[in-house]
């Protein structure tokens, strides 16, 4: 049934059309769409047809759609999360190689724990986290790190709209969860055993950010078996402080602000970073080596240093 409403911005109808897709729904015809989006038919063709045109969506032969290969241009230069995804990769992968199960990082996104990446073994535990998948503050170990350091107002509003079940040791009641979080923020770390399924026990602690704010947490989901979460807990605490480290490289103050974003968002040598911030934008506009941007020399006679190092003719375009 179309739960369209006549205050809604064009905006927010579109948005609800690129939401009706997720992990378990990556391909929907027009009438899922519209069924997922509340919208009517009619609506949710003139919306589908215009991201279509914007290449947010992709229309495929048998006429399902999925999301577009531009939302994921979008997002790649996003620095809160796949920036954040880049410079945390090789701590996560150090604790993986440890845990050998399953090491996950993940960021706040309203009363959701938005989990930007996940690395696993095949045989591992239980795991209902999904890179790009959201999980309920409340339900799991790095949302109960990040609630626990949120605004009180969030923690009001995850009460208010209900706590979901998943087992019989998850969350139930506001007064249970303002205690867990109360722990989480004493011990400085939050375990879930069995909230999510009872064979699975997470374990989280906070990254904080450069200005010294929680910016998201780095936990594991071990089998729940009853050991000391400690082992753990110190583990993940020098992956934080890892991620923590870089993260403050990537935001140095002192880099020119036209540049420094590149570090948010690329990890790569430390060569190919400074030479990405030596561009003004493009890389393709970049002057060919022992060309410059400023030589009056007409661009045929412009001298080119070659691998053998003599000097020989070259273009600078």
């Amino acid at each position: 049934m179309a739960r369209e409403s006549a205050g809604e911005s064009v905006l927010r109808r579109h948005m609800r059309v690129l939401e009706s897709f997720d992990a378990w729904h990556p391909f929907l015809t027009l009438s899922e769409i519209a069924e997922a989006s509340g919208l009517a038919v009619s609506t949710a063709h003139r919306l589908v047809a215009a991201l279509e045109g914007e290449g947010l969506l992709e229309r495929l032969p048998d006429r399902t759609y999925r999301l577009g290969v531009r939302l994921w241009e979008f997002a790649s230069r996003t620095p809160g999360a796949v920036g954040l995804r880049e410079i945390a990769r090789p701590w996560l992968g150090a604790v993986h190689e440890r845990v050998r199960e399953h090491a996950q990082v993940g960021v706040l996104s309203g009363r959701d724990v938005l989990y930007i990446d996940r690395v696993s073994t095949r045989d591992a535990v239980v795991n209902a986290t999904l890179v790009g998948g959201r999980i309920p503050l409340h339900a799991s170990s790095s949302g109960l790190v990040l609630l626990a350091h949120a605004d009180a107002t969030l923690v009001d509003d995850v009460i208010a709209h209900g706590l979901r079940t998943y087992t019989e040791r998850t969350i139930r009641s506001g007064p249970e969860l303002r205690a867990h979080l109360r722990k989480v923020r004493d011990e400085g770390f939050a375990v879930t055993d069995g909230h999510i399924h009872p064979e699975s026990r997470g374990i989280a602690v906070a990254v904080t950010g450069p200005g010294g704010s929680v910016y998201a947490a780095i936990g594991v989901v071990v089998p729940n078996d009853g050991v000391s979460p400690h082992p753990y807990v110190e583990l993940l605490r020098r992956a934080a402080v890892g991620i923590t480290h870089d993260l403050a490289v990537a935001y140095r103050p002192d880099v020119d602000e036209r540049t420094h974003g590149i570090r948010s968002l690329v990890r790569g040598s430390r060569r190919s970073i400074e030479y990405l911030e030596s561009l003004d934008a493009d890389p393709h506009d970049a002057p060919l080596p022992g060309c410059s941007r400023h030589d009056d020399r007409p661009a045929d006679a412009a001298v080119v240093t070659s691998p053998r190092g003599a000097a020989s003719p070259g273009p600078c375009r």
